[in-house]
């Protein structure tokens, strides 16, 4: 199985914080207590990951890194299709060979991985599949699970959209509450500006004209024209820049997401959509064990 992309996406932080919540997830569920008092030390078994349903299969290889966590003894594993691949109904995508209790063990945890982040890829798909020919990129956002940003992100990715910032020092973001506090949109800018140096890119949210043509003013790299309606975010588009990114955010439905993008002959650079990780409904897996 080909792994590039998931060993490309999760080198540091990254890597850092999905085995951090492998580790977690492994000490929410404590001791197997059933299964060791069931099964005696060595008792081997056999285990299938099926899909139940035409999915993108995404999380194979945290298979190796949860296994790993949780077993002491000998084990292994065989990835039937590539990671990313889209399967049908019935697809047996790996098998696991395990002592009996460090396997049952480990069952719940890769299953919620693969089935959250496949779900997530899927819907991310048919997102990206609707903006085809637009020439406006998909990203996701901040709206994930505590602790699971990096996985999600990564399924985003592998579903073929784009990653917003995974952090708050990649993108400086104003938002109404930083703008107000700093007095106005040109003064908060020109204070992140200022502190840091090299500044990273600085994005404003804007609402109104009003702010979009501040923002403007005040050459930010980015705009977001937030909860605005088409005629509003076709006349921002026709002021902003060309010098200047621009990004359409605010309750964007699979229903919305094309017209939005085809608002203006310029479109915007991005569209962004919270629901990709907050809203994505699992993708359907089962593990089938045996002796």
């Amino acid at each position: 199985m080909h792994t590039e992309k998931f060993d490309s996406f999760f080198q540091g932080n990254a890597r850092t914080h999905l085995l951090s919540a492998i580790n977690l997830a492994l000490d929410e569920d404590g001791p197997d207590l059933t299964s060791e008092g069931i099964f005696p030390p060595g008792h081997e078994l056999s285990a299938k990951i099926i899909s139940k349903e035409d999915t993108l299969v995404i999380g194979l290889p945290l298979i190796p890194l949860i296994m790993d966590a949780c077993a002491d003894t000998p084990w292994s594993w065989t990835p039937l299709t590539e990671e990313g691949a889209l399967v049908p109904d019935r697809t047996v995508v790996a098998t696991i060979k395990a002592d009996a209790s460090h396997l049952l063990k480990a069952e719940r945890i890769i299953l919620n991985f693969i089935t959250h982040l496949s779900g997530i890829a899927n819907l991310t798909k048919q997102y990206v599949d609707q903006l085809e020919g637009s020439g406006t990129a998909l990203l996701d956002t901040r709206k994930t699970l505590p602790c699971l940003r990096y996985p999600e992100k990564y399924a985003v990715l592998m579903g073929g959209g784009q990653n917003h910032r995974k952090n708050l020092t990649e993108i400086l973001m104003l938002k109404d509450n930083h703008i107000d506090l700093a007095g106005n949109m040109t003064a908060a800018v020109t204070k992140l500006r200022a502190t840091y140096s090299p500044c990273p890119p600085v994005e404003v949210e804007c609402r109104t004209m009003d702010e979009v043509h501040e923002a403007v003013a005040c050459k930010a790299d980015r705009i977001m024209l937030d909860n605005m309606d088409i005629p509003a975010i076709q006349e921002a588009l026709e002021i902003i820049p060309e010098s200047i990114e621009t990004e359409v955010s605010g309750g964007v439905t699979l229903e919305t997401i094309r017209s939005l993008a085809l608002a203006s002959d310029l479109g915007p650079d991005y569209i962004s959509v919270g629901r990709l990780t907050h809203s994505a409904p699992i993708a359907d897996f089962s593990m089938l064990v045996s002796e």
